[in-house]
């Protein structure tokens, strides 16, 4: 009798660590949002698919930040005379907007939408670049003219608009894994549109490995510059290298120095950017490619808090690389590539 109530026990045993086994299970869910693909990965006890969440979390990001929904919030005050009502959304994103743009000294700056429109890398695409036109729209980039008080945005005159799709994405990012919190998940990698949010570790139990890509034009496949280990920290990266036009014989950025109206002529191909907000880290991104790679540097030796990994061409055109302190002992270079 003893016997049987032992190996009864021992079978409850195993059948138990067995069914611990299989509730471990890897969820991907991905799609299409804010013109661009998201795909989000995590570890679940349940099995259940948070897909149908995690689109309505999205859908109502882009009801409030999209400049491409004519509904959206945002939308709506680019084309209000003075005054709108704003949701939680709209107000973090502006706070966090408001930051950047103060640590920055305004290389980071929402109003720059209308500049960015007539070089034709923003919602209305103008490509109108005659500098008669750019100066004409200088008057309306001026983030500390528009303000916020009591759940509503103000702006002085019309023609402001603002467009926060330097922050946005990452911002979404943030809400999506704070929906992953709410649900009781402790290991992810949060994904849209190249911007990312880990936590916790992978299938294997080890940290989530991101590549960062070589910021080269016109390669036929994927390289990669380096591999970052991402220990409950946000990335992203913004770049150069991928969208601009040429015209006239002129290579044009899509990244415009809100100070200047043009786009950015230096060195700095890439800056990646890690922290524990993804829209901290995407503006920052935007910030570091506009003022280039010598003040980049001048703010990440006074913000400990950020890490960063800084790809720019050197005088005879090698790719070279900074990275903080902070960030080498989870950061592995392509030495093979060199």
């Amino acid at each position: 009798m003893i016997k049987k109530i032992v190996g009864a026990a021992l079978l409850l045993v195993l059948f138990g660590c067995e069914e611990q086994i299989v509730k471990k299970q890897k969820m991907v869910v991905e799609g299409y949002a804010q013109g661009t693909t998201y795909n989000i990965v995590y570890i679940s006890n349940s099995g259940i698919d948070y897909q149908r969440a995690i689109d309505s979390t999205l859908i109502e990001i882009d009801n409030s930040l999209s400049t491409y929904q004519k509904k959206s919030i945002i939308s709506k005050f680019n084309q209000a005379d003075s005054i709108i009502a704003v949701d939680k959304m709209f107000t973090d994103v502006f706070n966090i907007s408001k930051q950047i743009y103060e640590v920055s000294s305004g290389a980071f700056d929402p109003t720059v939408a209308p500049i960015v429109n007539a070089w034709g890398f923003g919602f209305e695409n103008l490509h109108s670049t005659d500098s008669l036109v750019i100066d004409s729209l200088n008057q309306f980039v001026d983030f500390t003219k528009i303000t916020l008080q009591d759940g509503k945005v103000i702006k002085p005159t019309k023609g402001m608009m603002l467009d926060f799709n330097a922050v946005a994405q990452g911002y979404s990012v943030d809400v999506l894994a704070e929906l992953l919190d709410s649900k009781g998940i402790k290991n992810y990698l949060v994904e849209v549109g190249g911007e990312l949010k880990a936590k916790g570790v992978n299938m294997n139990d080890t940290l989530w490995r991101i590549g960062i890509d070589r910021p080269i034009a016109g390669l036929e496949e994927r390289e990669i510059e380096a591999i970052v280990n991402l220990d409950n920290k946000a990335l992203a990266t913004s770049g150069n290298y991928r969208k601009f036009y040429e015209k006239d014989g002129m290579k044009y950025s899509h990244t415009i120095n809100p100070k200047t109206g043009y786009p950015v002529v230096h060195n700095l191909l890439s800056a990646t950017v890690i922290t524990d907000n993804c829209g901290e880290a995407d503006a920052y991104a935007t910030v570091f490619m506009v003022i280039g790679l010598d003040e980049s540097k001048k703010i990440l030796s006074k913000n400990k808090n950020l890490e960063a990994l800084l790809i720019y061409s050197s005088e005879n055109g090698d790719l070279q690389t900074f990275i903080t302190d902070n960030l080498k002992s989870n950061i592995e270079l392509n030495l093979d590539k060199k």
